[in-house]
Protein backbone atom coordinates (compact mmCIF):
# COMPACT_ATOMS: atom_id res chain seq x y z
CA UNK A 1 0.00 0.00 0.00
CA UNK A 2 2.81 2.73 0.88
CA UNK A 3 4.20 2.16 -2.48
CA UNK A 4 1.20 2.33 -3.99
CA UNK A 5 0.53 5.61 -3.08
CA UNK A 6 3.85 6.71 -3.64
CA UNK A 7 3.69 5.21 -7.23
CA UNK A 8 0.52 7.76 -7.06
CA UNK A 9 2.67 10.90 -6.28
CA UNK A 10 5.90 9.92 -8.14
CA UNK A 11 2.90 9.96 -11.04
CA UNK A 12 1.73 13.51 -10.20
CA UNK A 13 4.94 14.85 -9.67
CA UNK A 14 5.31 14.95 -6.43
CA UNK A 15 7.65 12.04 -5.58
CA UNK A 16 9.78 13.05 -1.63
CA UNK A 17 12.98 13.63 -1.99
CA UNK A 18 13.44 11.53 1.81
CA UNK A 19 11.20 10.31 3.78
CA UNK A 20 11.50 10.17 7.67
CA UNK A 21 9.79 7.12 9.13
CA UNK A 22 9.35 4.95 12.25
CA UNK A 23 10.65 0.89 12.04
CA UNK A 24 7.27 -0.25 11.73
CA UNK A 25 7.15 -3.71 9.33
CA UNK A 26 5.74 -1.64 6.71
CA UNK A 27 8.59 0.79 6.40
CA UNK A 28 10.88 -2.01 7.23
CA UNK A 29 9.15 -4.30 3.95
CA UNK A 30 11.87 -4.90 1.37
CA UNK A 31 9.59 -3.89 -1.56
CA UNK A 32 9.28 -1.02 0.25
CA UNK A 33 12.89 -0.19 0.31
CA UNK A 34 13.64 -1.24 -2.92
CA UNK A 35 11.14 1.46 -4.45
CA UNK A 36 12.71 4.25 -2.15
CA UNK A 37 16.30 3.02 -3.53
CA UNK A 38 15.37 2.78 -7.41
CA UNK A 39 13.54 6.01 -7.43
CA UNK A 40 16.43 8.23 -5.27
CA UNK A 41 14.43 8.50 -2.11
CA UNK A 42 16.33 8.93 1.39
CA UNK A 43 14.99 6.95 3.79
CA UNK A 44 15.69 8.62 7.57
CA UNK A 45 14.59 5.91 9.80
CA UNK A 46 13.70 7.61 13.77
CA UNK A 47 15.70 5.91 16.48
CA UNK A 48 13.73 3.21 18.60
CA UNK A 49 11.89 4.26 21.41
CA UNK A 50 11.93 7.89 19.85
CA UNK A 51 8.76 9.03 18.81
CA UNK A 52 9.72 12.84 19.60
CA UNK A 53 11.82 12.43 16.40
CA UNK A 54 9.19 12.26 14.22
CA UNK A 55 6.59 14.79 15.94
CA UNK A 56 4.28 15.43 13.27
CA UNK A 57 2.85 12.18 12.76
CA UNK A 58 3.39 11.47 16.55
CA UNK A 59 1.13 14.31 17.20
CA UNK A 60 -1.69 12.95 14.30
CA UNK A 61 -2.22 9.75 15.55
CA UNK A 62 -2.45 10.53 19.30
CA UNK A 63 -4.88 13.10 18.12
CA UNK A 64 -7.07 10.50 16.27
CA UNK A 65 -6.58 8.03 18.71
CA UNK A 66 -8.14 10.38 21.45
CA UNK A 67 -10.52 12.34 19.38
CA UNK A 68 -12.14 9.46 17.34
CA UNK A 69 -10.78 5.87 18.41
CA UNK A 70 -11.07 6.24 21.99
CA UNK A 71 -14.76 8.27 21.75
CA UNK A 72 -16.48 5.11 20.51
CA UNK A 73 -17.52 1.55 20.73
CA UNK A 74 -17.89 0.65 16.63
CA UNK A 75 -20.46 -0.91 15.88
CA UNK A 76 -19.20 -2.26 12.32
CA UNK A 77 -16.56 -1.12 10.16
CA UNK A 78 -18.76 1.09 7.73
CA UNK A 79 -19.27 2.96 10.97
CA UNK A 80 -15.55 3.13 11.52
CA UNK A 81 -14.98 4.38 7.87
CA UNK A 82 -17.96 6.88 8.05
CA UNK A 83 -16.79 8.26 11.44
CA UNK A 84 -13.16 8.25 10.55
CA UNK A 85 -13.98 10.19 7.20
CA UNK A 86 -15.89 12.76 9.11
CA UNK A 87 -12.92 13.36 11.15
CA UNK A 88 -10.67 13.37 8.71
CA UNK A 89 -12.27 16.30 6.76
CA UNK A 90 -12.69 18.02 9.83
CA UNK A 91 -8.77 17.87 10.95
CA UNK A 92 -7.65 18.88 7.03
CA UNK A 93 -10.23 21.31 5.83
CA UNK A 94 -11.51 22.82 9.28
CA UNK A 95 -9.49 22.46 12.28
CA UNK A 96 -6.42 25.14 12.41
CA UNK A 97 -3.70 23.89 13.69
CA UNK A 98 -1.12 25.89 15.88
CA UNK A 99 2.14 24.05 13.98
CA UNK A 100 0.98 25.54 10.67
CA UNK A 101 0.57 29.33 11.90
CA UNK A 102 -3.38 28.58 12.74
CA UNK A 103 -4.07 27.31 9.48
CA UNK A 104 -5.62 24.17 8.20
CA UNK A 105 -3.85 21.48 6.25
CA UNK A 106 -5.02 22.49 3.20
CA UNK A 107 -5.06 26.04 3.46
CA UNK A 108 -1.13 25.11 4.08
CA UNK A 109 -1.00 23.22 1.43
CA UNK A 110 -2.61 25.28 -1.01
CA UNK A 111 -0.57 28.38 0.22
CA UNK A 112 2.86 25.41 -0.29
CA UNK A 113 1.85 24.97 -4.02
CA UNK A 114 0.86 28.49 -5.17
CA UNK A 115 3.92 30.50 -4.29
Amino acid sequence: RVVRVLERLKEEGRKPEQIRIDNGPEFLAGVFQHWCQINSVKLHYIQPGRPMQNGYIERFNGSCRKELLDMYVFESLQEVEHLAWEWIQNYNYKRPHKALEFKTPMDKKKEYFVT
